[in-house]
């Protein structure tokens, strides 16, 4: 993802996080919130040290992204996303972390209409 399409600052997670709605499973929370004005997706990971060690973590990180550059056009733009992993994702493979992001993603209704069954 590029630069720009990352939530980096502490203020604007907490933005997120004040104003989004979150929904959750087992593996990952969702934090969602409509930005006016804006035409892309943008980010944010947070991958606590209680899910693993740094190689753990990294991975995690790396599959997440990748989810979100697989299904960016299916994403509902000019939205924040804030994704947090829960334990479980650790022990999960790529396509384990696609399937349940998909999940969370149908539930936070966030994925265009065409796409959602």
């Amino acid at each position: 993802m590029k630069k720009e399409q990352r939530i980096k600052t502490t203020e604007e997670f907490s933005q997120v996080f004040k104003n989004g709605h979150s929904v959750a499973n087992r593996q990952f929370v969702l934090y969602a919130l409509p930005k006016e004005g804006q035409s892309f997706l943008r980010l944010g990971l947070s991958v606590s040290k209680k899910v693993g060690n740094a190689v753990i973590r990294n991975q995690v990180k790396r599959y997440i992204r990748e989810v979100f550059r697989l299904k960016e056009e299916d994403l509902l733009g000019g939205n924040d996303y804030i994704v947090i992993a829960r334990k479980p994702a650790a022990t999960m493979d790529f396509f384990e972390v696609e399937k349940s992001l998909l999940h969370v993603l149908k539930k936070a209704h966030v994925l265009k209409k065409s796409k959602q069954r």
